[in-house]
């Protein structure tokens, strides 16, 4: 028997068996079972007892609910060690490292959180009258002035809520530059890579385009030959869009003539910037001839993921289609007095118009200043440089055990394929299994041109050691799937909840509780 460094035994005959690891309460460890809300409370109780006033009548009139709402009854107790323990059953970047490929998983430094509820931050209202708002305005100016300058780009929206928001945002402003030119009509063709983003085929189409996929090369990049094939005698062509890094973790070699190739044939190169942290204060995208290009704040600037919270994706553009930016965005004038140009008439005439209800994620544009100026320009080049280095050391650490997906030096994240695994292992089991030693898997099958893919991304924010930690549990796992270990096939074994059937959970899922299924919502 061998232990891994979490103290644990790594022999499959050490692996525990469902009979050993199941409790009578479903607890595991000190992490007890919890189930839905409407099964911890009571219906219709309440903490609080009042006395029926006496000698009222109801305003209410024949609109007055006559039963219950059914909402169960929690005394204060149930409810915090409710969510408490639902807490327990996330993975957090605060509890280790997070190793999920492209989506930048660093630390959010608390500097960030302790200024972004500073009042003056974090009471504002967006209606308040902007001369009582002067200084959030001037730190949106400031934020998007470091924005352009460390993408080499002349203006930025600042609205967009998020990436895939974001990228609308470019692929409208390049709409409405085709709708200025006369074009509009005819250039609908959008060029995409294989390895993008699910978000980029999306937006392209929801913004009226006709996407066609370029296939990668045998180096994980754009295949040059058939871009020149789409691109030749085509009057059709509204643009590209293309992640630089790309998904598959290399830097495209060939973007220079990319860029040129797209802006001969008429068309606009918009670079998803989701990969962003590996290349900030060593290339600016506009000197590679992007025209426009999302910034995703919570992964290259630090500010919380969210969980489908609050996010910030800024867009930077090109001189040829700044004039059609989404308003409202922030001017300076003569008399050092800020204001937002919110109209579409005069500054904004050529605008496609306005894309959210107000002026941005006030809170997301505080934490990401915070970490530029407490970085400085020198401090961002190295964590970009830092992120690139940790990369190729999990590749370095690991590719005598596993099969990294193209050969040489990768850019911010590690990709490797499922080609060590012995027959009827597969990625998802290696996933899986990773939980038992205590991490969050890393993102799977991700992107498509690779089979079994396996994306892992440390970002700078860890520590030779935590990265040695890390490899010395998958190393482990990925020995046992070589020699094709099947207890791999039941993993996890240790966390609250053991595998589920994520075929029937995607196809069948229950998503409303009733009492009549109470019984097979817990069975599932």
């Amino acid at each position: 028997m061998t232990m891994n460094n979490h103290g644990r035994p790594t022999s499959p005959d050490h692996v525990p068996s469902d009979r050993n690891v199941e409790t009578v309460s479903g607890s595991r460890g000190l992490l007890q079972h919890e189930g839905l809300i409407f099964e911890v409370g009571t219906p219709e109780t309440t903490g609080v007892d009042l006395p029926k006033p006496k000698n009222r009548t109801g305003r209410l009139g024949g609109v007055a609910r006559k039963k219950g709402t059914g909402l169960p009854g929690l005394s204060e107790p149930q409810a915090v060690r409710h969510y408490m323990r639902l807490s327990q059953k996330n993975y957090a970047i605060d509890l280790g490292l997070f190793p999920l490929g492209s989506c930048t998983m660093k630390h959010n430094p608390r500097l960030n959180e302790k200024l972004a509820r500073l009042p003056g931050f974090a009471d504002i209202h967006p209606l308040q009258p902007q001369a009582t708002v002067q200084g959030a305005l001037e730190l949106i100016d400031e934020l998007a002035t470091w924005l352009k300058t460390l993408t080499g780009m002349p203006a930025v929206a600042m609205s967009p809520k998020a990436g895939a928001h974001g990228e609308f945002c470019g692929m409208m402003a390049i709409r409405q530059a085709l709708i200025a030119r006369g074009e509009g009509e005819t250039r609908k063709r959008v060029l995409v890579p294989a390895s993008a983003h699910g978000t980029n085929p999306a937006t392209a189409v929801q913004c009226g385009f006709v996407v066609d996929e370029i296939k990668a090369n045998e180096r994980g990049r754009v295949n040059m030959d058939q871009l020149r094939e789409k691109l030749h005698n085509a009057d059709d062509i509204a643009g590209i869009m293309l992640t630089n890094p790309n998904t598959c973790g290399l830097f495209e070699s060939d973007i220079r003539e990319i860029a040129d190739l797209i802006h001969e044939a008429g068309g606009y190169f918009y670079c998803d910037g989701a990969n962003f942290n590996a290349i900030v204060g060593r290339v600016r995208p506009g000197d590679l001839g992007v025209d426009a290009m999302h910034i995703n704040l919570h992964k290259t600037f630090s500010t919380p993921h969210g969980g489908g919270g609050p996010g910030s994706g800024p867009t930077v553009l090109s001189e040829a289609l700044a004039p059609y930016a989404p308003v409202p965005f922030v001017v300076k004038d003569e008399d050092g007095v800020f204001r937002l140009v919110e109209d579409v008439e005069g500054d904004a005439s050529e605008s496609f118009g306005r894309m959210v209800a107000f002026h941005g994620q006030m809170g997301m544009f505080v934490r990401a200043l915070t970490y530029i100026l407490s970085h400085g320009a020198d401090g961002l080049k190295q964590a970009s440089e830092d992120a690139v280095l940790n990369a190729n050391y999990i590749q370095a650490r690991l590719k005598s055990v596993m099969t990294p997906a193209f050969d040489g030096y990768c850019m911010h994240e590690a990709l490797f394929s499922d080609a060590f695994t012995a027959e009827g292992i597969e990625t998802i089991d290696i996933a899986k299994s990773l939980i038992d030693e205590g991490y969050h898997p890393m993102t799977m099958y991700f992107p498509l041109v690779v089979h079994g893919a396996m994306l892992i991304e440390p970002t700078e924010s860890e520590s030779k050691a935590e990265l040695d930690r890390f490899c010395d549990s998958l190393e482990s796992i990925a020995r046992r799937a070589a020699q094709g270990d099947d207890t791999l096939k039941g993993a996890p074994y240790l966390a609250p909840m053991r595998r589920l059937d994520e075929t029937k959970a995607a196809r069948k899922p229950i998503l409303k509780w009733v009492e009549a299924n109470a019984d097979s919502v817990a069975a599932e």
